[in-house]
């Protein structure tokens, strides 16, 4: 599904398959095929790009503005900001309740210099690409969840990926069982935030894997091992889907 790209996307500056850097978490492997949804045919050389936050709630590029849960910075709003109601709110709730409380997908400028778990490559031949990370966390407001775009008809360049547009913005996210496993571990087990379970979230829409619900692969009894995780995102490529 076509969901809000959210407050925290930063354009496609890191070119690379492993989006870990040096933050801690079960390791996860994301597999995607990205094809056309009318004729099923793989689209070939698309730009996808994935961002998320940390084991803790927090997003690179907005570390003061993401309040997480355990890693908070002292001057984050810990409640709804004043003048928001406190009831269920009608689009998406912040990407980690930005202070000014812009939220839903008014995208906010990063604040700072860190991109770790976020990253961009390209589709092979056969309209596949694979990302390494780690199984994301929570953060008051939402389920656990990856963001998405998928770029065509740009040009690859040796600076990146140029000029083309925006089809797809969507979420991908995680059954209850792999999460209530994760929480189970550290760094997850230290992340003190108000949880969103996948059935309260204002985002997904309850229809399985056409909303983005990802299938995964581990080890039941020992999640800590690693994860595999993998979709097939149907787009229209002459469409623009931003986000906005």
């Amino acid at each position: 599904s076509e969901t809000t790209e959210g407050p925290y996307y930063i354009d496609a500056d890191k070119i690379r398959r492993d989006i870990t850097e040096d933050k801690e978490g079960i390791p996860l492997t994301l597999s995607l095929k990205v094809i056309d949804s009318e004729t099923c045919k793989p689209i070939a050389n698309a730009a996808v790009d994935i961002w998320h936050c940390d084991a803790l709630g927090i997003y690179s590029g907005y570390e003061s503005l993401s309040t997480g849960g355990g890693g908070a910075p002292t001057d984050a709003p810990t409640d709804a900001p004043s003048g928001t109601p406190s009831g269920t709110p009608t689009g998406e709730p912040p990407s980690g309740a930005p202070s000014g409380g812009t939220g839903g997908g008014v995208h906010e400028e990063p604040t700072d210099d860190e991109r770790y778990l976020r990253g961009t490559w390209r589709t092979d031949k056969h309209g596949q690409v694979t990302f390494r990370t780690i199984f994301p966390g929570w953060y008051r407001g939402r389920t656990v969840h990856i963001h998405t775009k998928v770029h065509v008809d740009g040009e690859w360049t040796d600076a990146g990926y140029e000029g083309g547009h925006t089809c797809h913005t969507g979420q991908f996210f995680f059954d209850e069982e792999s999460v209530l496993a994760s929480a189970e571990l550290e760094p997850y087990v230290s992340n003190t935030a108000e949880r969103t379970t996948l059935d309260e979230d204002t985002i997904y829409d309850g229809s399985g894997v056409t909303g983005g619900l990802l299938r995964l692969r581990y080890r039941e009894d020992d999640i800590g091992k690693g994860v595999h995780a993998s979709i097939t995102v149907g787009v229209d490529p002459e469409a623009t889907n931003d986000g906005s």
